[in-house]
């Protein structure tokens, strides 16, 4: 019997951790609103999103085609088929979750359908410190995407269905905070939330990239 492998953290989760806490001493030293770290949080998925599409086209320039599997059926289609239906696709959940966070938040006098407003008109909606705080996790991740999926060549042996399905497990755990946070908003107990869906959001992100085929800290 095998000795079970322990997880070690690399520099980059320990980045990635350390980039995660910010918005908890945001929210307790500098009493940032708990609303406006989780629209960050909510457009982070967006952003990720962008950098799969970035990873899924570099890897479609190296393998021009891949199979697609339906069903019993399977045919080998060009790998922008599969960054199409993944815009599509998840781009529909993203406007899901971010409709959902306007609708508990009531952020500004944006209701369900603003979903587009708020996308297009994000600096409106955010204060510099959050505002900086979204710049942050877009360097940041890209910083982390570079050193672990471009620089060692990953994009040769990524599969484009493992990518264009990678992301998805961030939205779900979202789209469960959400719902829990809304409650606590209610409470006016935000700050709590915040704790919460920090420590759950780190452990989820560090613990399943060990789940996947290539080691990449953002898959999820």
């Amino acid at each position: 019997m095998k000795p079970q492998t322990k997880i070690k953290l690399s520099l980059s989760d320990m980045f990635l951790i350390l980039v995660n806490l910010v918005p908890i001493w945001g929210a307790f030293v500098k009493d940032w609103s708990v609303k406006d770290i989780f629209l960050v949080y909510c457009l982070e998925s967006v952003i990720m999103g962008f950098y799969n599409v970035l990873m899924m086209w570099s890897t479609t320039l190296f393998k021009k085609k891949e199979e697609w599997v339906s069903g019993n059926a399977s045919t080998i289609v060009s790998g922008y088929y599969f960054i199409l239906f993944f815009i599509a696709h998840y781009g529909f959940f993203i406007l899901i979750q971010l409709g959902m966070f306007i609708s508990v938040s009531h952020l500004g006098n944006l209701n369900f359908t603003d979903t587009f407003t708020l996308l297009f008109h994000v600096r409106r909606y955010l204060p510099n410190p959050t505002y900086q705080l979204l710049l942050l996790f877009i360097v940041s991740y890209g910083i982390i995407i570079l050193k672990d999926f471009f620089i060692p060549g990953l994009y040769k042996t990524a599969t484009l269905g493992s990518l264009m399905f990678a992301p998805y497990a961030r939205v779900f755990i979202q789209q469960f905070c959400l719902l829990l946070g809304g409650l606590l908003f209610v409470f006016d107990l935000g700050k709590i939330f915040i704790i919460l869906f920090v420590f759950v959001k780190i452990f989820f992100e560090v613990w399943l990239k060990y789940l996947t085929k290539w080691k990449l800290d953002m898959v999820m």
